[in-house]
């Protein structure tokens, strides 16, 4: 561990005394910063007139943190198989080693989605309402052993939820794989079936902490796999047949989270699951995404959830940069207004607002904070690793993934988008507790959580074109820094020593 003292340099932590608690700042920068740890000086520069004020308040205490991650899709499992040995073993410990995001909390499918390569089911037998021709051995090929291997190399283990995004087409009005809803005869059916998933799951050595009912009810403009539900329907199917079923499997500890799509209808939605006690008595949570807009956080729905439903969880199960082929070791461009996502061109007129040119890492920058700061207790990122074209994805929806690969050539690029999802899922550990963070300048954007072994995590995100000049005060500490423009800075405060093992930008 490196002795802290006073800081002066640009970006870097400045003491009025030279604390003895060890202090780390680590920041991602526009200017070509990747999760650097910054070095200290011993100068000490008096307070000036433009210093903004951060205040901690660690005795306001708000949600406990299940974690941060990304997905485990067919696609991403497909491109880890294709490299190298070297090269795979790489880009898992950069995900969930020690020295690298320590990935907590993470997401799959059940059967096929988009990001797969090709459409399937495990039970594709029309009428075995006992499942008894249940099979998931089509995941043994990629999904399972990317999976064991992020297994081995987490020391302190990760958090699986898997979500479906239909069911076979036999169990539903239309028979086909998108679009549709689920027959009232197969409800007991459906049921079993993520009963069956878990166990079968769990016999390979993969415990499934959570499920979302369905991804996307609303439908995706009848594109790749879906299902539809209302929100009675989906919380008449969770009362009367999912909960009940896994009750009955011995599969109670099974987290249920209910919707799985955009904030934007997150009121309608609780206020069905969350009705009264009957409603809400095997739900655990709601699961949301953040596709409704490119810059908008939905704070007043988030805060609406929340109030609605205290005791439960709150997690973003999926989010990317859509409709977009990655830019390849281009850094810049994920710091530029360059983006579009789908509502670009699609989005009614009356919505367009919402969907303008964006710059990536802001945008998830600015959507992680604006969550946890509206109680918002786990963030999952879409597909952990695309190719060059943005895929595969049987449909050709092409998307963009924090680590782009070139398997012909044995290639990896850690895009900015993996840094700023490191700057959160690093250092803000489960059980964690969000703390009242308050900036007196509105565009800086700043959120804070202390950890089980008391240590401070302060998020700092610039993004204006200035340099900025901070005050960071605790309840009896006071610290002056300064952060580059265009950047994301977390303050380590009180380190145990297991966050900062190595520093990323050396070890990749």
């Amino acid at each position: 561990m490196r002795a802290f003292g006073l800081i002066s340099i640009c970006g870097l932590l400045l003491a009025c005394q030279e604390p003895e608690t060890p202090i780390e700042i680590y920041e991602t920068s526009a200017a070509g910063n990747q999760m650097k740890l910054l070095e200290t000086s011993k100068s000490n520069p008096e307070t000036t007139n433009d210093e903004l004020r951060i205040k901690i308040d660690t005795d306001k205490e708000f949600q406990t943190i299940t974690g941060f991650g990304g997905s485990f899709t067919e696609a991403s499992a497909y491109l880890l198989s294709e490299l190298s040995v070297a090269k795979r073993k790489e880009l898992l410990e950069a995900y969930f080693g020690s020295s690298g995001s320590r990935y907590s909390l993470t997401r799959t499918h059940i059967n096929s989605c988009d990001f797969a390569l090709g459409q399937y089911a495990y039970a594709n037998v029309p009428g075995d309402t006992l499942l008894q021709h249940f099979d998931i051995s089509h995941d043994e090929k990629y999904l399972i052993p990317m999976m064991k291997q992020a297994m081995d190399l987490s020391e302190d283990g990760f958090h699986i939820i898997s979500s479906p995004w239909t069911a076979p087409p036999w169990m539903k009005d239309n028979n086909s794989w998108v679009g549709g809803q689920l027959l009232p005869e197969y409800r007991k059916t459906w049921a079993l079936y993520f009963a069956k998933y878990i166990r079968e799951y769990e016999k390979r050595g993969i415990p499934i902490w959570g499920i979302t009912v369905e991804n996307e009810p609303l439908g995706n403009g009848n594109n790749w796999e879906s299902m539809h539900f209302s929100a009675q329907e989906m919380t008449d199917f969770v009362q009367f047949h999912l909960g009940p079923v896994l009750a009955q499997e011995g599969l109670d500890r099974i987290k249920i989270l209910g919707y799985d799509q955009n904030r934007d209808e997150l009121k309608h939605w609780v206020d069905v699951m969350y009705k009264d006690s009957a409603t809400a008595r095997y739900l655990d949570g709601t699961a949301i995404h953040w596709y409704a807009s490119t810059y908008k956080v939905f704070e007043e729905e988030l805060d609406y959830a929340n109030t609605k439903a205290p005791d439960k969880h709150l997690i973003q199960t999926e989010a990317c940069v859509d409709a977009e082929v990655p830019a390849w070791k281009n850094d810049d461009w994920y710091w530029n207004k360059n983006a579009t996502d789908w509502g670009f061109e699609w989005a009614p007129e009356e919505l367009k607002h919402l969907h303008p040119r964006y710059i990536p890492a802001y945008r998830y920058a600015r959507d992680i904070i604006g969550c946890l700061n509206h109680g918002v207790d786990g963030w999952v990122d879409w597909n952990m690793v695309l190719n060059r074209q943005g895929g595969p994805n049987w449909f050709e929806n092409w998307c963009v993934a924090p680590v782009i690969v070139d398997t012909s050539e044995d290639e990896i690029y850690y895009t900015p988008l993996f840094y700023v999802m490191q700057h959160f899922s690093k250092f803000i550990r489960p059980g964690a507790r969000r703390l009242s963070a308050k900036s007196s300048d509105q565009v800086l954007l700043v959120t804070a959580a202390k950890n089980v072994d008391e240590s401070l995590v302060v998020i700092v995100f610039n993004p204006t074109d200035q340099r900025k000049r901070i005050g960071l005060t605790t309840d009896d500490l006071e610290w002056h820094f300064t952060i580059d423009a265009k950047a994301l800075q977390t303050v380590l405060i009180g380190n145990k020593g297991s966050s900062s093992k190595s520093n990323q930008k050396s070890k990749l």
